[in-house]
């Protein structure tokens, strides 16, 4: 297994000085120790922002790219093969200020996870992720979908 996947600190830890996400400002606030629940947020800052001063586009959707799969391979370790597949943004209303995502892994998609992968099928779940902003509004809309299966030695 990999070691960052070993500690829900050091995950959070590393995730924060990861390039991609740390020059964007964005930031993961907390993750459960189990890995089900994240929060992730970002602020509007010189890195972040757009044409129009708000947050650029390509920013909201970075925030939300690799934490679902990643919660995912630090769940169900070595045994599953996980990837992003297809994503897409609906942006609802501009991002201003700080804005928030929440990433929830529940027992239904763990369940649905172990049927449609025991014989070695692929199986492609889609999990939506709202961000918000600071009073509650959604902003934009990911429609994220995972590939995911069981790897050949544990079908």
């Amino acid at each position: 297994m990999n070691l960052m996947f070993s500690k829900a600190w050091l995950f959070k830890l590393l995730i924060n000085i990861w390039p991609p996400l740390f020059f964007y400002r964005i930031k993961l606030k907390k993750i459960s120790a189990d890995f089900r629940e994240a929060s992730v947020e970002m602020k509007l800052s010189a890195w972040n922002r757009n044409g129009v001063g708000t947050i650029f586009g390509g920013s909201l959707f970075a925030m939300t790219d690799p934490f679902y799969m990643m919660m995912l391979m630090a769940r169900l370790r070595d045994e599953y093969i996980i990837w992003d597949k297809c994503a897409d943004i609906d942006f609802i209303k501009p991002g201003k200020g700080k804005v928030t995502a929440e990433f929830i892994i529940t027992d239904q998609l763990l369940n649905d996870i172990e049927e449609n992968t025991a014989s070695g099928e692929k199986f492609l779940p889609q999990v939506t992720t709202y961000i918000k902003d600071e009073s509650g509004d959604v902003v934009a809309a990911v429609n994220r979908t995972l590939y995911i299966r069981r790897k050949k030695k544990y079908r």
